[in-house]
């Protein structure tokens, strides 16, 4: 006799995190490019890897009808060399003043001159030095070439290295070190060679104290410390970069996608992805140079959407390394409109003005001349992206509802731009009527008269 039980079947494990995440990307297409792109792995600046990166989202562009282009441009992978060689001539400086003043100090000149100017990527000078490779911009023009204003929306492809000073234990006392200065602590780096000058000039001078030397000693030691720091970054792994920065590339996408279906009329929407962003913003450089007779710097916007994979909105108002450069007025004034409206309503943005001491692509754009500004997520309190340069940057810690708050906020924008350039374009005149024509005299009647 046959046995007629039927086998129990046992329970399915529930997935974790890291397994339910390409049945998420199935789902939302932003999930499915922040996959797509941490597929692409070591992701660096000037590699294969990028450029293939690169390919696929100028395919991914294509199939939405855009016409896509991409633009080879050159970069210098290893910018933590280039940041550490400046400190460690800016260290030398301080030290062979001691014996020559006036050597070490046309040394620090130098070097200080070249760290301002590379950092906030207006010159190159000691960067020249160091090898480049070769990389590329994928630029997608917009279709309405007749419009007030060009908005370029950008986001960068590449992804960073992780190093010592982005682990747990230094990121505490970074927040530690950024809660009690009055300047954003990126800043200590070139600051630290920058304040040498005076010091320098007065042993020029003829002033040798002990005073001197004490107050000497402190930034030279920061930069001694920021050299090895510096390098260790350079010889790093690097990250997987769904937050920095495929998160940006994927709202950047669905925006641009978006906008196809309900076209602002005075806007010229372009998309631009850019290459070597982690090295010094040189694919955001590349671009504004080689299209500067096409881009108006009265009638261009570059709108940078950066790491919005977790937290709140944030759309900046000031960034730099070295100094704040003022991000573009009218965009944190409509900003701060659409944040105000949404705190009266559901608050879904949590939305807030930044200013800070980093740099992304906005800063290289508006260095070049352009109007710009970034959009940027952050958790409540914190001073970086999360998971920021570290291998926990994966798409499975990416919160879809993050993506759609920068999605959201973004549309939310370009839409707030389209309404505030239709309400400044002049009014035509209404054309005047005709004036009535006399009818013709009778001739009978001028007869009989």
């Amino acid at each position: 006799m046959a046995n007629t039980r039927r086998r129990r079947r046992r329970p399915r494990r529930p997935l974790g995190p890291q397994e339910q995440a390409p049945a998420k990307a199935r789902q939302d297409p932003k999930l499915e490019t922040i996959e797509e792109l941490c597929s692409f792995e070591r992701r660096l600046a000037g590699t294969d890897s990028e450029r293939r990166a690169a390919n696929a989202m100028a395919a991914r562009i294509r199939a939405t009808g855009r016409r896509t282009e991409i633009e080879p441009i050159y970069v210098h992978p290893q910018a933590p060399l280039v940041w550490a060689f400046h400190c460690l001539l800016a260290f030398a400086a301080s030290i062979i003043s001691i014996s020559v003043p006036v050597a070490g100090f046309a040394l620090l000149l130098v070097a200080t001159t070249s760290f301002y100017f590379d950092l906030n990527t207006r010159r190159h000078f000691l960067r020249l030095l160091f090898f480049r490779r070769a990389s590329q911009n994928v630029v997608s023009r917009g279709e309405n070439p007749n419009a007030a204003v060009k908005l370029v929306l950008a986001a960068h492809l590449d992804a960073a290295r992780t190093g010592t000073i982005f682990g747990k234990g230094f990121s505490g006392l970074t927040r530690r070190v950024a809660g009690f200065l009055p300047f954003p602590h990126t800043r200590i780096l070139f600051w630290s060679a920058a304040i040498l000058l005076p010091m320098l000039g007065a042993r020029m001078a003829g002033v040798d104290t002990e005073g001197l030397a004490i107050l000497q000693i402190v930034p030279t030691l920061i930069l001694l410390v920021s050299t090895f720091l510096l390098v260790d970054w350079r010889l790093s792994e690097v990250v997987p970069g769904a937050n920095d920065n495929a998160s940006g590339v994927a709202v950047t996408l669905s925006v641009a996608e978006q906008l196809e279906a309900e076209a602002p009329r005075n806007l010229d929407v372009w998309v631009v992805l850019t290459g070597g962003e982690e090295c010094g913003m040189e694919g955001m450089r590349s671009f504004t140079r080689t299209h500067k007779d096409e881009l108006d710097p009265f009638k261009t916007i570059v709108l940078a959407i950066d790491s919005v994979g977790v937290g709140d909105v944030r759309w900046t108002v000031g960034e730099g390394m070295t100094v704040s450069f003022d991000m573009d007025v009218r965009v944190a004034q409509l900003s701060e409109a659409i944040a105000e409206a949404d705190r009266e309503g559901s608050n879904r943005y949590r939305a807030a003005p930044l200013r800070h001491g980093y740099a992304t692509d906005a800063l290289a754009a508006r260095v070049g001349g352009l109007r710009a500004s970034a959009i940027t997520c952050l958790e409540p309190g914190a001073i970086t992206p999360a998971n920021f340069h570290t291998p926990r940057d994966v798409p499975g810690a990416i919160d879809p509802q993050a993506l759609e708050r920068a999605e959201g906020f973004t549309l939310d924008l370009i839409r707030a731009l389209d309404r505030d350039l239709a309400r400044a374009r002049p009014k035509q005149p209404a054309e005047e009527p005709p004036a009535p024509s006399r009818p013709p005299r009778s001739r009978w009647r001028s007869r009989n008269r």
